[in-house]
């Protein structure tokens, strides 16, 4: 702790250098930096003040042997507790992409339009998910459904430990229903797939050669009116050893949407390699992996019962509801506990 005090003095007293603020992407990292620090050490003070509140209390009550303050002092610790496991699962988020922000990508499958319908309706649980943490979102490609929801979607998350607890998510989700599209109202069973890569900054490299991409512009699609793109501004990166395509329409300006695009080529390309590293490695270790993007990972069911089971860990919950308005964390959380103790 007293080296993570130190460098957020330093990193503190460095943003009020004059030409500080001239590299934008320096300013971007060394302010993610600084957040990231100023919540771990203030998390860990008010925590240390906590304990010793209740320690005060405690002896307090054994010396004047008061037992009124047994439930404030049961209160204390439960509090505690709890946020201490938080700062144990934050602990184990120590990878080396952990801290990244994330690119998370929700690709329809099987199932037509409410296969459709299913991957919008995982678009809006991860959204409401980002919003209770505080994270950014930045929706930089997205394609609609024929009738509803959504064929595919790209979105940027910003945030300190995005890539780390997102990164659970990664896999196949399976949704089991009665069709709103079905006339006759049979059960219908949608999957859509979730990749998860973490955004990996010019520091880290890829190589990535000109003569292997294939780089087209198209019109964005808009909704209509004023904001209809009239320009061939979106970028469409086709990486052809590979064939990892990526895309961006976002933003008006075509150079704005290159940039974009090429970052997330860069993070799918290192993501692709450091998968196949690992696979390798698995093979030989005579390991199974412990996920790959194809694999099912959760259902959910909302008929003939409600209920949301991830397949991994065997955590479910019968709040459907409340899982789809956001509340991923009990899921996330238990993953990565196991994927710690299986390490």
């Amino acid at each position: 702790m007293d080296e993570k005090r130190k460098e957020l003095t330093e990193l503190e007293e460095a943003t009020i250098a004059p030409d500080f603020w001239r590299n934008t992407q320096r300013v971007q990292e060394t302010n993610q930096r600084i957040s990231t620090l100023r919540d771990e050490v203030t998390t860990y003070e008010e925590l240390y003040l906590k304990i010793e509140d209740i320690q005060t209390l405690v002896e307090l009550a054994d010396e004047e042997n008061d037992n009124s303050l047994q439930a404030e002092i049961v209160d204390g610790l439960d509090n505690v507790a709890s946020r201490l496991e938080q700062m144990e699962l934050r602990l184990m988020l120590r990878g080396e992409f952990d801290e990244n922000n994330a690119i998370l990508s929700i690709h329809s499958g099987a199932g037509g339009v409410d296969a459709q319908d299913w991957a919008g309706m995982l678009m809006r649980m991860y959204l409401r998910w980002c919003d209770g943490r505080n994270y950014q979102t930045e929706i930089v490609d997205i394609t609609a459904g024929d009738e509803a929801g959504i064929k595919n979607t790209t979105i940027l998350v910003t945030g300190n430990l995005a890539y780390g607890y997102l990164q659970a998510e990664t896999g196949v989700h399976r949704l089991v229903r009665l069709s709103p599209y079905d006339f006759n109202k049979r059960r219908h069973t949608s999957f859509a797939a979730v990749d998860v890569t973490p955004e990996i900054d010019d520091t880290v490299e890829v190589n990535i050669q000109p003569e292997d991409l294939r780089i087209d512009s198209y019109r964005a699609s808009g909704a209509g009116g004023q904001h209809v793109n009239v320009t061939d501004s979106a970028i469409r990166i086709t990486h052809k050893p590979t064939g990892i395509i990526v895309q961006c329409q976002n933003e008006r300006s075509q150079h704005k949407n290159r940039e974009i695009a090429m970052k997330l080529l860069r993070s799918r390309l290192h993501e692709k390699y450091r998968a196949e590293r690992e696979e390798e490695l698995a093979k030989q270790r005579s390991e199974r992996l412990e996920i790959n993007f194809g694999s099912q990972i959760r259902s959910y069911v909302l008929h003939p019962y409600q209920r949301v089971k991830d397949l991994r860990t065997n955590v479910e919950t019968g709040n459907v509801n409340a899982v789809l308005d956001g509340a991923l964390d009990p899921f996330i959380e238990n993953y990565l506990k196991l994927k710690a103790q299986e390490k």
